[in-house]
């Protein structure tokens, strides 16, 4: 009877536990993003303020946004998209995205493209995003180069305005190159400026054909925007064995003896800091293409956004990216840091500022270098660079060409 009765007692007691008021269960803790974001390329007022309203207006998600510097970024985004902790969306070079992409630790938004408005992006910031037909990068900003004038030297020469075609920029350039004054301050090594004259006359630097990658700067084209650059670097003093770093053109256009340099409008305020009596008197104009109705063809500079496959937020990622490079965004990260948004119909934004203004409509014609991982061996042998001083020091052009045209060749397809 005693173990009936303990028996009872204990099904009473369960019976007793079942009617307690069950606890209310914990809300969820917010979803964390971990966003990469360059050292530069934002201020941390507007990410700060873009954060608090994100997270507003996204119940659930904690932005966890983190500020990376240049230097050695390469490594630490590759180990990042190797790891399965890596960050759930990153900010890297435009010109990064291929060699990021080749290790399959990139996502493909190719699906999202339109939902992102892609059909509204700068060609050249687009282009280095969008790997085998793949879009990997979503872009963000761009920068490009123009031309910084020096205001009181055109004036003196009788320049009432900037030139509009290529053979106006020739003809202007060498009424300036006189009285001790340089025409143009160009090195003999600023192989972005090459580019561009080069893509102006319908050539590239490298092809690819049948799978492999081909040299173009043997092409009939190449050599003809080889030679344009040879007839304006000889309007100036700059050296033919050096580039634009050495020494900083910025200085040297301080010094108030040359009338132009090939830049981003943001070195004004490095010549300022070098002579504050320049304030107001740089001006700003697109690099003229070979027409007047088409502005010189520029390397597009940027940035673009990714998201590694490792991330274990895909859909929220994602979300996160679409806002970044949406239309609002788009539009006070280029009123903050005088970038050139993403989308051609943004150019406007800029319209309030002489350099910005140039930079955007030149990069409306924007294009980048070879879409391949390898294209940074040959950024990294200078060899385009050896080959412009060989031409500017009196080298058969066609038979240098040639050869450095081989060497492309070779280091695109090592290792395919």
């Amino acid at each position: 009877m005693k173990d009936r009765i303990l028996a009872l007692a204990a099904v009473l007691a369960l019976g007793a536990c079942g009617t307690t008021a069950p606890e209310r269960p914990q809300a969820a803790a917010p979803a964390k993003l971990t966003v990469w974001i360059m050292d530069g390329s934002v201020t941390q007022d507007l990410l700060k303020t873009f954060e608090t309203e994100y997270e507003t207006a996204h119940k659930g998600i904690d932005l966890d946004i983190q500020i990376q510097a240049w230097d050695g970024i390469g490594e630490r985004v590759t180990a990042a998209l190797a790891s399965t902790d890596a960050p759930d969306v990153i900010e890297v070079g435009n010109t990064q995205v291929a060699q990021y992409s080749a290790s399959g630790g990139v996502t493909d938004l190719s699906a999202k493209v339109a939902d992102l408005k892609g059909e509204d992006w700068l060609p050249g910031l687009a282009q280095p995003g969008k790997i085998d037909g793949k879009q990997y990068g979503v872009p963000w900003y761009a920068a490009n180069r123009v031309v910084v004038y020096n205001k009181d030297l055109f004036a003196k020469a009788g320049i009432e305005e900037p030139p509009k075609t290529r053979d106006e920029w020739l003809e202007i350039t060498a009424k300036l190159n006189k009285g001790g004054n340089q025409g143009i301050y160009l090195t003999g090594q600023t192989w972005y400026a090459l580019a561009g004259f080069i893509w102006d006359e319908g050539g590239d630097l490298a092809v690819q054909e049948a799978g492999k990658w081909k040299g173009a700067l043997d092409t009939p084209q190449a050599l003809a925007g080889m030679d344009y650059y040879k007839r304006l670097q000889a309007l100036g003093k700059g050296p033919k064995d050096a580039d634009e770093a050495n020494p900083p053109q910025h200085e040297v256009f301080a010094q108030g003896k040359a009338a132009q340099i090939i830049a981003v409008p943001g070195v004004a305020a490095r010549v300022l800091e070098v002579d504050a009596a320049l304030k107001g008197k740089m001006g700003f104009f697109p690099i003229p293409g070979k027409t007047a109705d088409k502005p010189g063809t520029v390397f597009t500079g940027g940035s673009d956004l990714i998201i590694p496959v490792a991330s274990q937020r895909q859909e929220e990622a994602y979300e996160l990216v679409k806002a970044l490079a949406g239309e609002r965004f788009q539009t006070e990260l280029a009123k903050a840091m005088s970038f050139v948004p993403n989308r051609t119909s943004l150019a406007g934004v800029l319209a309030g500022d002489e350099g910005t203004a140039a930079m955007a409509t030149g990069a409306a014609n924007g294009r980048a270098t070879p879409n391949t991982p390898n294209w940074a061996a040959v950024e990294a042998t200078s060899v385009i660079k050896q080959y412009m001083t060989a031409v500017l020091t009196g080298a058969d052009p066609a038979a240098e060409a040639k050869k450095v045209s081989e060497t492309i060749t070779t280091t695109l397809n090592s290792g395919s």
